[in-house]
């Protein structure tokens, strides 16, 4: 009986400590901490994405091209520069970089030259367009950039050009 009284006190003292501790409230704090260690009070707000950038006018070349050794825009090419002042007139916080080019003709000095003053000639012709001449960049890549690299003629026409890149 001693023995049944013994188990009997401890059913009783075990039920009667239980029931002095406070119910859980679902969450172990330190699994909770953990989870939500990288998370912030305030709710981020992400800003709307940036516009897309318009790659110039719809339909229309991006590329110019020159005659050997020259550099004066060709009158069948000047529709294209034409087209690309009409979009930039419209578009007032558009910015264009033209890259000259040539082909793999001359020597390493003189083509960057003549890069040059073909992105500088595309470069005039726009802004006497209307286009502000501090929204245009010309540089030159001289024969860094080849369209292509054959060695015939046509392979050298698609490399003496001035390409319009917009930012």
């Amino acid at each position: 009986m001693k023995k049944n009284f013994r188990i009997l006190a401890f059913v009783a003292l075990s039920a009667s400590l239980a029931a002095c501790v406070p119910p859980k409230t679902g969450r172990d704090d330190a699994t909770y901490y953990y989870s939500n260690k990288g998370a912030s009070a305030v709710a981020k707000v992400e800003p709307p994405p940036p516009p897309p950038v318009q790659n110039g006018p719809a339909g229309v070349s991006k590329i110019v091209y020159f005659d050997f050794d020259k550099y004066n825009i060709r009158p069948g090419d000047r529709n294209i520069v034409e087209a690309h002042a009409s979009f930039m007139r419209n578009r007032p916080s558009s910015r264009v970089v033209i890259e000259g080019n040539t082909d793999q003709r001359g020597g390493r000095e003189y083509n960057l030259a003549l890069g040059q003053r073909r992105a500088d000639a595309a470069q005039r012709a726009l802004t006497q367009l209307g286009v502000p001449a501090e929204r245009i960049e010309a540089i030159s890549w001289g024969t860094e950039k080849p369209a292509s690299l054959e060695t015939t003629e046509e392979g050298y026409q698609l490399n003496r050009r001035a390409e319009f890149s917009y930012r």
